[in-house]
């Protein structure tokens, strides 16, 4: 539109009337004459007016979705929580399991043994009493624990009983240096005496100093007199090295214990010893040796008559054809008889 007097006029016009209309609409308050128009174009450019300011007005897009992101996050929260106590559940059905383990294979050591034990759990490492290698189980002397009994697990034995309180005992550990046992050989029945060494294996002095020992061999515990502080049979461990024999009277070798004494969690303590000595019975079987295969030699006597359906072999291991051999004799080529 051009910049006319016209156009100046109608534009005056227009602003008069708007103002107009605004001033009846403010007047009329509810009953405004163009509440209903207003009403309508309303209907008409609502929605038009949303998308729009959705699609340009990043501000309120990101206001919106932090307020849908708090409902996310709770639902996010109450999954991650969901799953660690799942996680958890699992956890505690595996330790559940391996301490089954360890249990089932105590009963079947101690039935071995004849052993009459109690149960216990290792609950803490460790004593006021100084010692570096003791833990506490958690049954004491109304369990009817006392002194100097022989502990044992499903592997074999852990220690002995030192200090026993209502509901709580220590147990001093075999690895301990102040821990010693009487122990006996297997088959052999060569005896020594261990002795702890820390983390190192255990030191084991063989009364004979001449005795024949390798390898591998085996040991449990001699027994003790009334079977305190220990029960005869219990397995200790095997032997991973020797010294030299230096014509000594005793000769030392180095066991390593079948006990895991860091890794303790069900023990068992010995409170009825075994009418007899069970020996090496309580030992768990030897792993048997891998098969030796079978080899068998094929021998080619010349001149024997072949099995059927095969080419008969000549003196330089040459398989005869078909046909006859032009410096054969009759007979030797095509393996008839003479008389024929």
């Amino acid at each position: 539109m051009r910049d006319t007097k016209e156009s100046r006029l109608l534009l005056a016009l227009l602003i008069a009337i708007a103002f107009a209309l605004i001033t009846v609409d403010i007047r009329g308050g509810e009953e405004s004459p163009v509440d209903g128009a207003r009403q309508a174009a309303a209907s008409v450019f609502g929605p038009v007016e949303n998308g729009v300011a959705a699609a340009v007005d990043p501000i309120g897009n990101a206001i919106g979705a932090v307020r849908d992101s708090g409902d996310r996050h709770d639902r996010i929260k109450q999954l991650q929580l969901e799953n660690a106590e799942l996680k958890q559940r699992l956890g505690s059905d595996e330790r559940n399991n391996s301490r089954l383990r360890q249990l089932d294979g105590m009963i079947r050591t101690a039935a071995a043994g004849q052993y009459g034990i109690k149960g216990a759990e290792v609950i803490a490492i460790g004593a006021a009493q100084g010692f570096s290698w003791t833990v506490t189980i958690d049954i004491g002397s109304e369990d009817g624990i006392t002194r100097d009994m022989t502990v044992i697990n499903s592997e074999g034995l852990v220690g002995r009983v030192t200090t026993v309180g209502p509901r709580t005992s220590t147990v001093l550990l075999a690895n301990d240096p102040d821990f010693t046992v009487g122990t006996r050989m297997e088959k052999t029945d060569e005896l020594g005496f261990a002795t702890g060494q820390g983390d190192r294996p255990l030191l084991v002095q063989l009364l004979n100093g001449k005795s024949k020992v390798k390898k591998g061999d085996r040991l449990v515990t001699f027994g003790s007199q009334g079977s305190k502080p220990f029960v005869p049979g219990v397995p200790v461990g095997e032997i991973i090295r020797v010294d030299p024999a230096r014509g000594d009277l005793t000769r030392n070798v180095y066991v390593r214990p079948y006990a895991g004494f860091s890794r303790l969690d069900i023990v068992g303590v010995v409170v009825q010893a075994p009418r007899t000595d069970p020996r090496d019975t309580v030992l768990p079987p030897k792993p048997a040796g891998p098969k030796p295969t079978p080899t068998v030699t094929v021998t080619v006597t010349p001149g024997a008559t072949p099995p059927e359906g095969e080419a008969p072999v000549q003196d330089d291991g040459q398989v005869q054809g078909d046909g006859p051999d032009p410096g054969a004799s009759d007979g030797d080529a095509t393996g008839q008889n003479d008389d024929q």
